[in-house]
């Protein structure tokens, strides 16, 4: 890991200006962050297949060893990926794919709302932030009369958050099929649930609509799953307004679309829920299996759509925090701290996991049951800030204040 100097230096050395290449290429500089709602589970989308203690932990869901049935896709000999990310195999191999393990936030704790809303602010261990640290990104630079910010969801997400003017993304089916108004409409959910409480009977009719709305959703986009204790609610709350993982490939592709045709958009939230999996969460085929597909096929479609504009994107894909080591009683994983960051776009150092791994040992994990973390995930964020946007020093304090950390470069010139 380097300082932020250093890394601003090397940025500069290779011509990057805030925003942009655009005074030598035209081409402006793209980020695209991917939000996994609900802590996906980072030791199985890239798993430490040779550490003992991983399948000694997890009898049951640990994924199978290269070249077995349902197996890792070998990385590097210690790591491999999911199986059902099986379409990000080519960009790892040509190099524009990347992971950074361990990586989190220290502060946050096991709640999936205060770890999003910290993580979305970019401020971890403080609550009070207002705005998220791409709407501030969106205030250093650029044109402020143009939209330069799209995202996909009902609602505006928190990581936008602040003045600068952003939009949604064109509706799309998406195979989402029906919603409830949880879903489409949280404020307005929220507004009608707060009004039929105040009946019993209401209150009651408006729950059993909304519960069979939810169920009819989820049976059209989803595979199956397993409710234990409320485990299936808990997921949802867990999204947190997120939509189905099924659909992502349609908000990629119409993503690409927008990108393409109005070269002023240069940035993007993209998001997934359904990664809360505490019961039957499944190896290389399975619950978390039927997520990360849809996922990888849409983040190879992005790449794909862009063309020639991949060169200058760089895609981040991130959740709140990791799932424990060992599996729990119901096959499933429970709410952990360290996870896997993965990183795509033309210029970014593929073909590598980045970051220290410090092992799966009982006394080397976090609390004595999580992965540890060794790279704050706001390293990698400002890593990109300065290499791929070349923010100055100052900017970067603006962006994630109280940040004393170095950066993680990630980019190749």
């Amino acid at each position: 890991m380097t300082t932020r100097r250093q890394a601003i230096a090397s940025a500069l050395a290779l011509g990057a200006l805030p925003w942009a290449h655009a005074a030598t290429s035209g081409a402006p500089q793209r980020l695209v962050v991917v939000l996994l709602r609900g802590a996906v589970d980072g030791l199985s989308v890239v798993a430490p297949h040779a550490d003992a203690d991983y399948r000694r932990e997890r009898p049951t869901i640990a994924l199978p060893g290269p070249g077995q049935d349902g197996g890792v896709l070998d990385l590097d000999g210690r790591f491999g990926l999911h199986p059902a990310l099986k379409d990000l195999q080519p960009l790892w191999a040509a190099g524009q794919l990347g992971f950074v393990h361990a990586c989190g936030a220290q502060a946050s704790g096991r709640s999936h709302f205060e770890a999003q809303d910290e993580l979305e602010s970019g401020t971890p261990g403080v609550k009070t932030t207002q705005d998220g640290w791409m709407g501030r990104l969106l205030t250093l630079g650029g044109d402020s009369d143009a939209v330069r910010a799209v995202y996909a969801g009902p609602t505006r997400p928190r990581i936008l958050g602040g003045h600068a003017d952003v939009a949604a993304l064109p509706a799309g089916n998406g195979g989402r099929g029906a919603r409830s108004a949880r879903q489409a409409q949280p404020a307005l959910a929220a507004g009608l649930e707060k009004l039929y409480a105040e009946d019993p009977r209401y209150a009651k009719a408006w729950a059993e609509g909304q519960r069979g709305r939810e169920q009819m959703a989820q049976a059209l986009v989803e595979p199956p799953m397993m409710s234990a204790s409320g485990a299936e609610r808990e997921m949802m709350a867990a999204d947190n307004g997120a939509p189905p993982a099924a659909g992502f490939p349609d908000d990629a592709r119409r993503l690409a679309r927008v990108m393409r045709g109005d070269p002023r958009v240069q940035f993007a939230l993209l998001q997934a829920g359904g990664w809360d999996t505490h019961v039957r969460q499944g190896a290389s085929t399975g619950q978390l299996a039927g997520r990360l597909a849809p996922i990888g096929q849409g983040l190879a479609l992005l790449a794909r759509e862009l063309g020639p504009l991949w060169r200058d994107t760089v895609v981040l894909v991130v959740s709140e925090f990791g799932r424990t080591v060992r599996e729990n009683g119901n096959g499933g994983t429970d709410h952990g701290h360290g996870n896997v960051l993965w990183a795509l776009g033309g210029r970014v150092q593929g073909g590598r996991v980045h970051g220290d791994w410090p092992g799966l040992e009982a006394s080397a994990r976090y609390q004595g049951r999580d992965l540890a973390i060794t790279t704050d995930y706001r390293a990698v964020f400002a890593g990109v800030a300065a290499q791929h946007l070349g923010l100055k020093d100052a900017q970067l304090a603006r962006l994630f204040p109280g940040y004393g950390g170095g950066v993680l470069p990630l980019l190749r010139a």
